[in-house]
């Protein structure tokens, strides 16, 4: 197979986010809707096995980066097993992880050892208190002993924190993460998804403003074709200051992702409800190179229905879901 992803508008498609579950041991308030179905049974979401086969298809036909996602992908019971599985398919450069960060202190070590290379681990406050309120779990500490590990075991590491007006008032205290750690910080906008439908969110300029005026001028980073971040230094900073702005500044014209869900389903677009069904294809009584000719054709032809802008508008019928579905 010599033919690329890539979409109507001329985006090469790399990047390939894998959901492994809808399960979350969190419950937080931006991401869970009060309409928030319960978790799919065992048999509706892909085995190990198969997300394998999805992505070996899909790396044959351009997409060199993977992030496992969920839910909270630790749960998925021996997820080290597939971290050694994907590392090794042919084309796959980077084997990424996002995770709320309760869990990985105590796996880091093994999924290490499988060969993950980058971990994302969510933080939106520093205060116990706070915490709880917002995830309904006393497990600061627990993603704090995270951060540490996986610097410690060398991991390239991202704290990811989604601004609200839980964390207004911590601004400084998050980004000093960043000073005396070699850790992205980056400060996510609130998009009105799932639970977060007709919050407040933070501009990502004016937080940005807000540290310069502390800590002095933000040096712009290089910014790589279709990162999402825009990443700044600041003088004695050893890590770097980051804002992904999905509500100021849409990054669309560069997006180079798909989104595998834990059932099976490609989504096109973040707030977009077109789907490709894989699930039916995979689990069909046909030989892997009929399965495989089969994906590959179906995914070609969806992908020519990627929008060329996100829009959020269907969020006010409750369309798009719970984040801990889509995967992030």
């Amino acid at each position: 197979m010599n033919q690329f992803l890539r979409d109507a508008f001329g985006r090469s498609i790399r990047y390939l986010r894998v959901s492994v579950t809808d399960k979350c041991n969190l419950r937080c308030k931006y991401c869970v809707s009060k309409q928030c179905p319960l978790a799919l049974p065992r048999d509706e979401i892909l085995s190990f096995e198969e997300i394998e086969f999805l992505v070996r298809v899909m790396a044959k036909m351009g997409v060199k980066k993977i992030r496992l996602t969920g839910g909270e992908p630790l749960l998925r019971r021996d997820l080290q097993s597939l971290v050694r599985n994907l590392r090794s398919v042919p084309g796959v450069d980077e084997l990424c992880l996002t995770t709320n960060g309760i869990l990985f202190a105590d796996m880091a070590a093994g999924l290490k050892k499988a060969g993950l290379s980058r971990v994302n681990i969510s933080l939106d406050t520093l205060s116990e208190e706070k915490f709880l309120s917002l995830t309904g779990f006393d497990g600061l500490v627990a993603v704090l002993k995270s951060v540490e590990t996986s610097l410690s075991l060398g991991f390239k590491t991202k704290v990811n924190c989604v601004l609200g007006s839980w964390n207004e008032d911590e601004i400084f205290d998050l980004a000093f993460l960043a000073k005396d750690n070699a850790v992205d910080i980056r400060f996510i906008e609130l998009m009105p998804i799932g639970g977060a439908f007709g919050m407040k969110g933070l501009s990502s300029d004016c937080v940005l403003r807000s540290l310069e005026e502390r800590f002095g001028k933000a040096n712009a980073s290089r910014k790589k074709l279709g990162e999402t971040a825009r990443l700044f230094y600041f003088d004695g900073f050893k890590g770097r200051v980051g804002f992904i702005s999905p509500v100021s500044k849409p990054f669309c014209d560069e997006c180079d992702r798909l989104r595998l869900l834990s059932d099976g389903r490609i989504k096109l677009c973040l707030c977009s409800n077109d789907f490709i069904d894989t699930k039916n294809i995979l689990r069909s009584n046909q030989n892997a190179d009929t399965i495989e000719n089969c994906l590959s054709e179906k995914i070609f032809a969806a992908l020519k229905r990627k929008p060329k802008a996100r829009s959020f508008a269907c969020q006010s019928n409750g369309l798009l879901g719970n984040m801990s579905q889509i995967g992030g």
